[in-house]
């Protein structure tokens, strides 16, 4: 490991063994023996989503839904016609493969609608564990694994009610295939763009690394031409491209992290900033002096981020270290130079983004978990900042986002922490693509933690 690396490593080595203490206090060993073994993350996982299930089928029994699920069930029965729709957003305000999970929720009629999006969130997210762990096999994948089901249940129904919490296991098991496989995670990562646009960064990403991109090329245009076909069987491809631009004159959404000056703005009463619902998109925005000419440059600043960290990552590649094999291999770790391109380009998706939906957080987890997997040590930071970021997202929704949105100080100051938080982790992933790209004259090996 580089100098600078070890460095950065040993000055959190203190605050992990803190925590680890305080893991050891609380877990007995054989408790934690256990729990790190294939039986006991499979306990896990039944546990964890046995509780959405139960309370999925609750609310299906009553014929409700929950959250953005309401939307995605009067799509399904409108049979995805905005003619038959009194109002509110367009079904193609998402890519046309994400009708087809809404659809599948539908088959029954609206009143299982809710339970039945949840159980294929279930199925996908075991899936993703599967792979993760190579279905248990791998021992030092477990706590990768462990930490993967923390995170999910802190996310709680911002994973289980979105779009976004289908598509994060699809991007951990292309992330997982990785560099080994491109082509397969290609297919998954261009699939998973259909559904919602945001693995387009991993995909840039897995671009960037591959030996042969002739591969991520093919497997992305194969996969766009089955879904424009499929548009052309149903006559829906003057819509298909609509979500580019459903959304290209909305404002600043209320949790973005550069909406946070006018959110401050608007809870002081500064400056005629206010909060509103804009029902056309149902979105909570901020109005304010700026607000409309930040939002026009939101896209253009998302677009050069994410040029700007493709272009890091091709140069780590190139201008690379040996890697951890002391292997000469054209520069850096592929794997690792995958996974940590993959967390910058998400990481910039959300923090350039004008919109800034909490549901977002989900994106920046399978990378980080498959980094845990890969190496645990390097990843522990990431790790943490993204569980901190989902407790602060957790009390922002579902717990308070009403009283964040009638100007509460202490709910703006939550969210303004987590934004805090994802422009640290920001910073940390573009740190550690450069530290992957620097030349060393030697490798030194990475300490293993208990």
């Amino acid at each position: 490991m580089p100098l600078s690396d070890k460095d950065s490593a040993i000055s959190t080595d203190a605050f992990f063994a803190t925590l680890t203490r305080i893991r050891n206090v609380i877990l007995p060993a054989a408790a934690r023996s256990w729990l790190n073994t294939p039986r006991g993350l499979l306990t896990g996982f039944i546990l964890v989503h046995l509780g959405f299930l139960i309370f999925a089928a609750l609310l299906s029994l009553r014929g409700e839904a929950f959250s953005d699920t309401f939307i995605y069930r009067d799509w399904a029965r409108a049979g995805f016609d905005e003619a038959n729709l009194s109002g509110g957003p367009s079904p193609w305000v998402y890519p046309i493969l994400a009708l087809i999970p809404m659809a599948l929720a539908g088959l029954a009629g609206p009143g299982p609608f809710f339970f039945l999006w949840v159980l294929m969130t279930t199925i996908l997210n075991g899936w993703g564990l599967a792979k993760l762990t190579d279905r248990g096999r791998n021992q030092n994948a477990i706590p990768a694994g462990w930490w993967w089901l923390i995170f999910t249940l802190l996310m709680g129904w911002l994973g289980f009610a979105r779009v976004d919490g289908l598509t994060a296991p699809i991007v951990l098991v292309a992330l997982a295939y990785g560099v080994g496989r491109p082509f397969i995670a290609s297919i998954l990562l261009a699939t998973a763009t259909w559904v919602k646009v945001w693995p387009a960064a991993v995909m840039l990403a897995l671009f960037a690394v591959v030996k042969n991109r002739l591969l991520v090329v093919l497997a992305g245009v194969a996969t766009s031409a089955v879904v424009v076909a499929l548009a052309a069987t149903i006559g829906s491809v003057p819509k298909l491209l609509n979500f580019l631009t459903q959304q290209g004159d909305r404002g600043m959404q209320l949790e973005a992290t550069f909406t946070t000056p006018w959110l401050w703005l608007s809870v002081l009463n500064i400056g005629d900033s206010r909060m509103y619902m804009n029902t056309d998109i149902n979105s909570m925005q901020v109005d304010g002096p700026g607000t409309a000419v930040m939002s026009v440059l939101m896209q253009p600043l998302l677009i050069l981020a994410a040029l700007l960290v493709a272009g890091l990552t091709f140069w780590a590649l190139h201008n690379g270290k040996l890697n951890g094999t002391g292997k000469a291999d054209g520069g850096v770790d592929r794997t690792e130079l995958l996974l940590a391109g993959a967390l910058t380009l998400a990481t910039a998706f959300v923090v350039f983004n004008k919109v800034g939906s909490p549901q977002f957080m989900v994106w920046l987890a399978p990378a980080v978990a498959v980094g845990l997997a890969h190496s645990w040590r390097e990843w522990r930071v990431p790790a943490a900042m993204l569980i901190a970021i989902a407790v602060a997202t957790f009390f922002i929704y579902p717990l308070f986002y009403d009283a964040l949105s009638h100007n509460n100080p202490v709910m703006a100051g939550v969210l303004t922490i987590r934004n805090v938080l994802l422009v640290v982790l920001f910073l940390w992933s573009v740190r550690r693509l450069y530290s992957l790209g620097k030349k060393t004259s030697a490798s030194v090996p990475a300490l293993k933690e208990s």
